[in-house]
């Protein structure tokens, strides 16, 4: 139920805290280049804060979805993610590199938290008929993220030192505590003994993504797409080298694509019942393929609409995997459902981050066009969830589960008797 808690302090703690998170990896990046002398250690500090978010997010949810007072567990999550960063810079130069990065590793383990736990919340905040504007205002705090985090991390390294911009990542993230802590309950927690395990509500949400159709279809979807986004960032420095005359020019590149990402969803937050989810999550998937096969022609004109187009597509795509996860998701998992999206998102990102670099020091187009084909599978997925939950193997409503479906239907809280019903689902005329 909405409460007294009000929309713009969400949007001002979760824009800070997504804006510390953005600027903590290049931050991580530049110190540890700064203090070691070497590149290889900055890029394990930016890969170990990152690699652990697979298995943190899941956990985090479960724990977030079983807890009466989630903004207490949030805070919890915000001011030990800021004490490792501190942590990291106390030991960094002075304990071996490794003791280091199992610490940052450790850190990533609560990064979904400044992502997927802040979403989950949002309908205990608002009505529901207000809840798509809200949606739409919430993921414009990652554009603008995005677009602010990374150049503040730079241009403060700069100025002041690579130290102060992993400081002004921790200032962000401590300025979200108060926002954070006081979020509304979880009324539907209070009171509610621990009846099932951690493990069990874990195995719990992985089959409610996996049997909400429209759910997995979006989340196996942006999965796949941010390998092709991920790869982008990597090449982002080498087309600016190439097109623009630096690498450091990159960075203008990216701030063109959140730029356009964050007018996109500008105009959604004005217009939000123009977005039809569904559709949206496999039209933008389409635009970034076309994005990243004109950003491989590698001329300076082409790069920058690219990225404004890449930036049309990012951004409502986000909008609208939100959307079909606050229809979708049950309550008492919607917390485990978002930390879990945000981390699988993050480990499609490090894949694409991963095989990115290596394929554009074999051909810069042609990792550009190898996103492209990522974006085009991601579509191509999308497109075979639909038709497969149209087959004519898909069970009628009078069809019976099988007594292994009973099992993880006890697990999810869900029906598996029938199909989950078409609402929402715009795609009937493809």
């Amino acid at each position: 139920m909405p409460t007294r808690y009000r929309l713009p302090l969400y949007i001002a703690g979760a824009a800070a805290a997504r804006t510390g998170d953005e600027m903590s990896g290049p931050a991580l990046l530049l110190v540890g280049i700064a203090v070691t002398d070497s590149a290889s250690a900055g890029s394990a500090l930016l890969s170990g804060i990152m690699i652990s978010a697979a298995v943190g997010g899941p956990v985090f949810g479960a724990m977030l979805d079983r807890s009466a007072a989630p903004g207490r567990l949030l805070t919890g999550a915000l001011a030990a993610y800021s004490a490792v960063l501190v942590a990291i810079l106390l030991t960094l130069g002075h304990l071996p590199l490794p003791v280091v990065i199992a610490t940052a590793v450790f850190g990533g383990l609560l990064g979904p938290a400044l992502a997927g736990g802040w979403t989950s919340q949002l309908p205990r905040l608002v009505e529901p008929e207000r809840l798509p504007r809200a949606n739409a205002l919430d993921a414009m705090t990652y554009n603008l993220a995005s677009l602010t985090g990374p150049a503040l991390a730079g241009a403060i390294a700069i100025l002041a030192g690579a130290t102060s911009g992993v400081v002004a990542a921790v200032a962000l993230i401590v300025l979200a505590l108060p926002a954070a802590w006081t979020l509304p309950g979880n009324p539907s927690a209070s009171g509610r003994g621990p009846d099932t395990s951690v493990v069990a509500d874990l195995a719990a949400g992985f089959v409610a993504i996996v049997r909400a159709r429209f759910l997995a279809r979006a989340t196996v979807a942006s999965v796949i797409s941010y390998i092709g986004v991920g790869m982008l960032v990597t090449c982002s420095p080498l087309l600016g080298e190439e097109a623009l005359g630096g690498a450091n020019s990159g960075t203008f590149l990216l701030a063109a694509l959140a730029a356009a990402s964050l007018a996109a969803n500008a105009l959604l937050a004005k217009r939000p019942d123009s977005l039809r989810p569904d559709t949206a999550v496999l039209g933008s998937t389409l635009v970034l393929a076309a994005a990243f096969l004109l950003a491989a022609t590698v001329s300076p004109v082409y790069l920058f609409v690219a990225m404004a187009l890449a930036g049309a597509g990012a951004g409502p795509q986000l909008t609208a995997l939100f959307a079909v996860r606050h229809r979708e998701a049950p309550e008492r998992l919607r917390g485990q459902i978002f930390t879990t999206g945000a981390s699988l998102k993050i480990t499609g990102y490090a894949v694409g981050a991963g095989i990115g670099g290596p394929i554009a020091t074999w051909s810069l187009s042609g990792s550009l066009v190898v996103a492209a084909g990522f974006e085009m599978l991601a579509a191509v997925a999308f497109v075979l969830f639909t038709v497969a939950g149209r087959g004519p193997t898909a069970r009628g409503p009078k069809d019976t589960a099988s007594p292994r479906e009973q099992r993880a239907a006890a697990l999810s809280g869900e029906r598996v008797d029938q199909f989950p019903d078409e609402r929402g689902d715009d795609l009937g005329r493809l």
